[in-house]
Parts: C-alpha cells; sequence; structure tokens
C-alpha cells in the first residue's frame, strides 16, 4: 500500500529489510544523434556527480547510443559508438565500483528484425560487464533480469517495440517478485504517454497492470519519452526519467522542453522512498514538483497522491 507524506516519500508498509539507506541514481537517453560516437559533456559531469555522490546503484532506462538507424549501421561502428560509451559512463563507475543496471532502449537493442545485429551486440558487450549483485533471475541477461538489494528486488524489462511485453515476461515476474518485500521494476518504454509527440510510444499492456496489483509492485522507472514526471495509479509509482543526450520534451500539457536531469531514488531503513530530480548541467538544483502539471493522461502526480 502506498501513501503520501511530505517531500514527496513512497511508503512501503510491507517493510524493507535493508539495514542503511539504499541510494539509487537513475540516469536515461544519454545518446546523441544517430551514429554518434561522442557525448555531451552535462553526460560526464553527470557520471562524476553520481561517482562523488556514490550511490549503492546506478540504473540506465536505456538509449545509451544512438543506433536504429535506416539504412543500418555497421557492426564496427555500433562497436565504437559502445566504445564511446563505455569509456564515458561504464568505465568511471565500474572503477569507483559503483553497479551498472542497464535495460535495452530502442537505439541500443531494438526488438524488431531489422535492428537484430544491434541487439547482439548489445547482449555481447554487457556479457562481461555484468554488475556484481545479487540475482534472482539472470537467465535473459542484459534484456530480462531479477536482482535484490538490501530485500528490495528490481526487474529490468525488455520493453523496446510498442505494445505488451513479448515473450514469457509476465510469468518470469511471477516467479521472481512475489515475495519481494519492495519492488521495482524498469524498462525503456513507458506503460503510459508522458511527452508531446510520444503518446503513442509505450507498452500500453492492462495486464502488466494487473499484475503490479498481484505482485504490489511499488515503482516502475521508464525513459523514451525525454522529460522527468512523477506519478502514480492505483498505488504504485510511474516515474519518467528526463533525458541527459539529446532531444528533451515538452511534458504532456506544457509548452517548454523539460530539462535535462537524474534521478535519485533513496531507501531508507523503514521503507521510505524518497523520490528527487536534480537538473543539469551541474546538478545542484532540485527540480520543483510543484512545476509539473497534476495531472497526466490517468496518472496523477506523486506528491498529490491521498
Amino acid at each position: 500500500m502506498l501513501k503520501s507524506l511530505a517531500a514527496f516519500l513512497l511508503i512501503f508498509w510491507a517493510g524493507v529489510s535493508c539495514a542503511k539507506p539504499i541510494k539509487v541514481v537513475v540516469i536515461s537517453d544519454l545518446n546523441g544523434s544517430y551514429g554518434s560516437t561522442d557525448y555531451a559533456p552535462r553526460v560526464s559531469r553527470a557520471v562524476d556527480w553520481i561517482i562523488k555522490t556514490k550511490p549503492d546503484l546506478v540504473i540506465s532506462t536505456g538509449d545509451m547510443v544512438a543506433g536504429q538507424r535506416s539504412p543500418a549501421l555497421s557492426n564496427a561502428h555500433v562497436r565504437r559508438m559502445w566504445t564511446a560509451f563505455h569509456e564515458t559512463v561504464s568505465d568511471p563507475l565500474d572503477r569507483a565500483g559503483i553497479p551498472l543496471a542497464v535495460t535495452p532502449g530502442n537505439h541500443d537493442a531494438s526488438a524488431y528484425e531489422a535492428f537484430a545485429a544491434e541487439k547482439r551486440i548489445f547482449a555481447a558487450e554487457w556479457e562481461d560487464r555484468k554488475p556484481d549483485l545479487k540475482f534472482i533471475d539472470d537467465a535473459g541477461y542484459p534484456f530480462f533480469y531479477v536482482f535484490e538489494i538490501g530485500g528490495v528486488r528490481f526487474a529490468s524489462l525488455d520493453a523496446t517495440t510498442l505494445g505488451p511485453l513479448r515473450g514469457d515476461q509476465h510469468d518470469r515476474l511471477k516467479t521472481t517478485m512475489s515475495q519481494a518485500s519492495a519492488a521495482v521494476t524498469f524498462s525503456h518504454l513507458p506503460l503510459f504517454p508522458f511527452a508531446i509527440k510520444r503518446e503513442r510510444e509505450i507498452i500500453g499492456d492492462p495486464a502488466l497492470e494487473e499484475l503490479y496489483q498481484e505482485l504490489g509492485v511499488d515503482l516502475h522507472l521508464s525513459g523514451h519519452h525525454h522529460a522527468f514526471w512523477p506519478g502514480y495509479k492505483d498505488g504504485v509509482a510511474y516515474v519518467s526519467q528526463a533525458c541527459l543526450g539529446g532531444g528533451p520534451r515538452a511534458l504532456i500539457g506544457t509548452r517548454d522542453r523539460a530539462p535535462h536531469a537524474l534521478t535519485i531514488l533513496t531507501i531508507s531503513p523503514d521503507g521510505t522512498i524518497d523520490v528527487e530530480a536534480r537538473r543539469g548541467p551541474d546538478y545542484a538544483r532540485a527540480i520543483d514538483f510543484g512545476s509539473l502539471p497534476k495531472e497526466i493522461g490517468v496518472l496523477r502526480r506523486l506528491d498529490l497522491m491521498r
């Protein structure tokens, strides 16, 4: 059950067995234009900020490189893009001892057949970069997989195409998440629309919503819409990530493009989760929830939860 508090807190009454606060930083959509092999300076500044903050985990909700171009990029070019990403993001985090949990984006590993080669490269790139975490289900890593930190279970969903989840992901969620004291899922595409001109680019999976209710999933993190917005529906929080790369978008119901930002989750020993977003380029200023739309579609802003 979720309940609202000041400072925009989520309460997981089921209880979490973590002995100390768990800090998670969420980054998303870091890529530039199609085929780019470099990153905007704000990406490196975000990585530097993360390393200074020393979180327990970093989650990327996809679009780390700039593939999915037609005609398709050569395998060699795709590999060069991944080399640039690792040099900018993965390697600095690894040297700092901070685990990075990724989920595929449509520009990383689209499930559409035309980009099968990029998907194979994505799998190969992350095979030797598997984070040192307690895995509950790693058979599908780095696509669908589940791990646990301090009693909190996290599940990466493979969602790079429009429409309901593909394959056996629903069944595997049932198997791996039913005993969790707190449950967080993350994917590239969101379940609901957040940004203008991306209204139809969603999972839109009523069966997944029902499964979240059945399993008691508390929080879903998504990318792709390039705008931060924290909402909830039926006791589940749905948080859309801002982009760190190119193409910030305007939230539905607004005109101005959203700022570049990253999201910070702090899970306290009592089960409280604080949701915050910090804006680039220096990540010193938090985004004021009061500046965001109160509602987007069927979702209501998280701090207004009743």
